[in-house]
């Protein structure tokens, strides 16, 4: 056989990488719904800090918040179906538009945002 690619998947004719993992899709999904569960409980706790330090936040920006966070808390329960990741990083967007009731929300949104992006290279590395 020619070329640097042999039976065996990878260059070499070695077999391809795995994660050591028993079920990856399983992993993968439970870091997803841990990083959505995490966010939704980060944001309902964030409410009355940003409130106490001077934040302006009125009741619809409060129902905002408790909106982003319950979205997020039932994407972390839909992390079977491969739109719930694509839901996921729009979510991020969302916070981030939030953002424009109180700066503490975009802050949020960034810091979610870069953990998502995260989450997302890991599960590109463990399932290819």
């Amino acid at each position: 056989m020619s070329g640097p690619h042999r039976p065996g998947g990878t260059p070499g004719g070695r077999p391809p990488r795995r994660s050591g993992l028993r079920n990856p899709e399983r992993a993968v999904r439970g870091l997803g719904a841990g990083t959505l569960s995490l966010e939704a409980l980060v944001l309902v706790l964030a409410i009355q800090p940003i409130r106490v330090v001077g934040g302006d936040l009125g009741g619809a920006a409060i129902g905002v918040v408790v909106a982003l966070a319950v979205a997020a808390v039932l994407l972390a329960g839909m992390m079977r179906r491969p739109w719930a990741w694509h839901a996921g990083t729009v979510l991020q967007g969302l916070l981030m538009l939030a953002g424009l009731l109180h700066w503490s929300l975009f802050v949020l949104g960034v810091v979610f945002a870069l953990v998502w992006a995260y989450a997302l290279h890991v599960r590109r590395v463990i399932l290819g």
